[in-house]
């Protein structure tokens, strides 16, 4: 262990015990303020209906008496039937009497359906019983008394066709409403998260913490991308780029990842590359040190750049190899050879020119 992070686990020892300290000191101080919540005040709290019923008070209602509840406290944001997308989204709507009988709302995969109403998604009657309860009406939460919110649970299910008009929702029959709700089996109690018999799995799989370390993604690498009708249309970019800054243009000439062109085997040069007079080669030497040409390239291996060796034999046979050659000496570049970049030479023309008629012959010594 390095001594920063031993430090770093020392400093946050010292944080802790600082911080334990203080808890301790407050509490002492604090001592005679508060007392322990009473078992009314806790049970007044204490009102969270689970799915399996736990938690439900003892009442009914039925689904008439919910219709004069919904029409005067609960119509005004959900709408008569349930059906406001102003407020809030639909209530009921979506389901069919296939799927009372199947448990599983068929329009949650219908791509084409129009919106996801309440009673299509909810899986437990428990949940709208628990949230009637706890939050409703929008402006007085927990002002229903249990009956009455049996009663509307009754009606809300009564609009859906889940239960019929006769249906008298209680504690009792809580269950029966329960096995006809259209999407009772779309839900998934696999992961753990409520304990009790038949509602979670045996294992907790989302709490191992074990890292996986294998078949990882390869992280994805963000670039930009040139289409094929694109490419090369004004040139080999890499050659057209400057030479300094982090971006050196890419080679146009050939499709993304593939190898580049081998160069062609060392020939006698065409006639039009041929030296005009003698004395190209020991000329074209005394400048390759005069202008420093050997610190970056050797005659027969490579160095910083390709061997003057390599550049004959790529680009001697060229039609234009005087020329292009000619040019590539006084004006440098990158993107040839690789992403190392040539400086520009300040040399004259009959300089590059002697060197680029000695490269079109070889490279000879």
């Amino acid at each position: 262990m390095s001594s920063c992070r031993k430090s770093g686990w020392v400093a946050a020892a010292l944080w802790l015990a600082a911080g334990a300290a203080s808890a301790q000191a407050t509490q002492a101080a604090l001592t005679g303020l508060g007392r322990v919540a009473t078992p009314k005040e806790i049970a007044a709290w204490d009102i969270d209906v689970r799915p399996d019923f736990k938690g439900l008070p003892k009442g009914s209602g039925t689904v008439a008496q919910g219709q004069d509840i919904w029409e005067t406290q609960c119509a005004s944001c959900h709408g008569i039937f349930g059906e406001s997308n102003e407020v809030f989204t639909p209530l009921v709507g979506g389901t069919t009497a296939d799927d009372v009988k199947t448990g599983r709302v068929a329009r949650l995969l219908d791509p084409t359906f129009p919106g996801r109403t309440t009673m299509m998604k909810v899986a437990t009657v428990s949940t709208l019983w628990d949230y009637i309860h706890r939050a409703m009406p929008w402006n007085q939460p927990k002002s229903l008394k249990p009956d009455e919110v049996y009663a509307v649970t009754a009606y809300l299910l009564n609009m859906a066709d889940v239960l019929p008009e006769s249906f008298v929702l209680s504690d009792q029959t809580m269950a029966q409403a329960q096995a006809r709700m259209p999407n009772r089996n779309g839900m998934n109690t696999a992961h753990a998260l409520w304990p009790g018999k038949g509602l979670t799995s045996a294992k907790a799989p989302d709490v191992k913490a074990v890292a996986c370390m294998s078949n990882c993604a390869v992280e994805p690498r963000v670039a930009s991308l040139l289409p094929d009708f694109a490419r090369n249309n004004h040139g080999n970019l890499a050659e057209q780029n400057r030479m300094v800054g982090a971006q050196h243009g890419v080679d146009t000439t050939r499709a993304p990842g593939a190898a580049p062109a081998k160069a062609a085997p060392a020939t006698t040069p065409t006639a039009s590359a041929k030296p005009a007079a003698g004395g190209t080669q020991a000329g074209a030497l005394a400048l390759l040190s005069k202008h420093s040409c050997v610190a970056c390239h050797a005659m027969d291996s490579k160095l910083v750049g390709p061997s003057f060796k390599d550049v004959a034999a790529k680009h001697g046979t060229r039609a234009d190899a005087l020329a292009y050659l000619a040019g590539k000496i006084k004006s440098g570049g990158s993107g040839v050879w690789g992403q190392v970049p040539m400086p520009a030479q300040a040399l004259g023309d009959e300089d590059a020119g002697l060197i680029a008629r000695w490269l079109a012959d070889g490279a000879r010594r």
